[in-house]
């Protein structure tokens, strides 16, 4: 007797009708992803950065800080409003009118002052264009490395799922008869092993591939679930130049040594302006006034006002800014320290993993994917122990995984060491 159609029946049904489509046009959508090379990739993040405006914003700001550090401050007009009544010295009213008067007042910068100011404020342009352009070197080696590991991801996630559905095929082959004996049923049981430790892989190489898709996403500036894939990329590394001659540029071009000596440089002229600011800013007020009371009395002339140094604060002040200026010193003298600690330890790795990488001949990953393929179908016809097998997968990813990696670390280190040093050597170059 055939049950009658329900509610809870159908509610099952119509979400996997209205779910198929969706996941079918995921995977067509992502079938249809074409590959993006890595420089099209870096370029896409320099010029789409949103964080750009910020540092555009700050030079901005500066150079609007080196103008109004040249600007006077705005006179000042007083207006006087009243009435005048006269009295002789005996006390008899001689008469009463009005009087007002008008007076501008403008202040005066002692003599350099402003010239101060405005080194201040040059510096401090200065230090944003430095950020900016830190910024955008720091932000192309970024998204050369992110673009590398979405490609590395990528082939890890599919040299594993290669091997796993290899053990996935052979666990339903062996689970499909009857194991006659102990070896047949040990071997079932290695492979099924096997096949479970390996299923994490594809899924932490999908994961990682993710993270860098959502990073390189928003690198560019859009949405973080966008579809972006990589192209294959090979690279040849290039040998550094000597240290002497890294630790050298990294003393005349590192960003964060050039805005420490910057900073440097700024405190120095800031300590000049405290020391300019003991000395008082004037006012000079032309003023002009009228009386009528009996007669017309009118008076006009110059005014000049200048305040009274009663208390320290402006020796407070310079011995701040020399305080300030000690700091800065022993900045710099820190930052040189770990710049060079920094560059050398870096060019080390640099030169370790670039030539360990290039004793990777070009076909090694292709040798071990056709071993891998070669034991699989060698296995299945008995030629092969189980064990033999096994090392053969595990080497084949194990090889892909070592390989990759290398060529991120070394990657990395190039690119790191030519951002400290700011010379541009060609570390890393695509290969033809």
């Amino acid at each position: 007797m055939n049950k009658p159609f329900s509610i809870s029946t159908f509610r099952p049904l119509c979400g996997l009708m209205l779910l198929a489509p969706l996941l079918r046009a995921q995977e067509i959508a992502s079938a249809e992803t074409a590959p993006v090379s890595l420089a099209v990739i870096v370029s896409g993040v320099v010029s789409q950065n949103p964080e750009l405006k910020f540092y555009e914003a700050e030079i901005a700001a500066a150079k609007a800080g080196v103008r109004s550090s040249t600007t006077l401050n705005n006179p000042e007009l007083s207006l006087d409003l009243g009435r005048r009544r006269v009295r002789d010295v005996s006390g008899v009213f001689v008469g009463e009118g009005t009087t007002w008067g008008v007076s501008v007042t403008q202040t005066f910068e002692w003599p350099g002052r402003m010239a101060l100011r405005k080194a201040v404020a040059n510096r401090q342009v200065e230090l944003a264009e430095l950020g900016l352009a830190r910024f955008k070197a720091a932000l192309e080696s970024r998204a050369r490395a992110l673009a590398f590991g979405l490609y590395a991801s990528a082939e890890k996630g599919e040299a594993a799922r290669e091997v796993a559905d290899r053990f996935t095929a052979l666990k339903e082959t062996f689970l499909a008869r009857d194991p006659a004996g102990v070896t047949p049923l040990l071997e079932t049981r290695v492979i099924e092993a096997t096949e479970l430790a390996l299923q994490r892989q594809p899924t932490d190489s999908t994961l990682a591939m993710q993270s860098a898709l959502v990073e390189l996403n928003q690198l560019r500036g859009v949405p973080a679930a966008s579809p972006l894939k990589a192209a294959p990329s090979d690279f040849v590394f290039n040998a550094a130049p000597s240290l002497d001659a890294l630790l050298s540029a990294a003393r005349e071009n590192n960003f964060d040594f050039r805005a420490k000596k910057v900073e440097l440089e700024q405190q120095g002229f800031t300590v000049q302006l405290a020391q300019n600011e003991r000395y008082p800013t004037f006012g000079v007020s032309p003023y002009f006034s009228q009386a009528k009371a009996g007669d017309r009395e009118t008076n006009y002339g110059v005014g000049l006002s200048v305040p009274l140094p009663l208390n320290a604060r402006n020796r407070a002040g310079v011995d701040a800014a020399k305080a300030r200026q000690r700091q800065a010193e022993v900045a710099v003298l820190i930052a040189q320290r770990e710049i060079e600690r920094e560059v050398t330890g870096v060019a080390q790795a640099f030169a370790a993993k670039a030539a360990e990488s290039q004793r990777w001949s070009p076909g090694s990953v292709r040798k071990f994917r056709e071993a891998a393929e070669l034991a699989d179908r060698h296995y299945r016809l008995g030629a092969v122990p189980v064990a033999t097998y096994v090392e053969l997968q595990k080497a084949y990813l194990e090889a892909v995984g070592a390989l990759l990696d290398t060529k991120r670390e070394a990657l990395e280190a190039g690119l790191r060491l030519q951002l400290l040093t700011g010379l541009n050597f060609n570390a890393v170059e695509l290969a033809p």
